[in-house]
């Protein structure tokens, strides 16, 4: 099982940029996937997640209308559109799936550490929002 994420970067304040993850070894169409962030001493907290119709998708409050999570299911990807970047949206982002959870879980910041609830994860990219 595999999960990649690539498109982090440096950006500033106002910018824009699109996550990629890549998975590949389980049954796609059957995982919710979500996307997670976090930054040093501070737990990971699940932004956005698509469920297994590729329909219902949910949001951190914090990033609501900002950011937009979306599937290939051809492709086996999940991408992140966030736009209006802040500063406080710097952190290293990680996806992760799982063939359980309700995508309306990975947002509610119930989840805990050491797994977050997901079967598998990525290894992040870091997202740097800094003029």
């Amino acid at each position: 099982v595999q999960l990649v994420e690539s498109g982090g970067g440096l950006v500033q304040p106002g910018g824009s940029l699109r996550l990629s993850c890549v998975t590949s070894g389980f049954s796609f169409g059957d995982y919710t996937i979500g996307w997670f962030r976090q930054v040093p001493g501070k737990e990971r907290e699940g932004v956005a997640s698509i469920g297994t119709d590729y329909l219902r998708t949910y949001y951190e409050e914090s990033v609501k209308g900002r950011f937009t999570v979306s599937s290939d299911f051809a492709e086996s990807t999940v991408y992140l559109q966030m736009v209006s970047l802040k500063p406080e949206d710097t952190a290293v982002y990680y996806c992760a799936a799982d063939p359980v959870l309700d995508p309306s879980t990975v947002v509610s910041g119930t989840l805990k550490p050491p797994y977050y609830g997901m079967d598998f994860w990525g290894k992040g990219t870091l997202v740097t929002v800094s003029s």
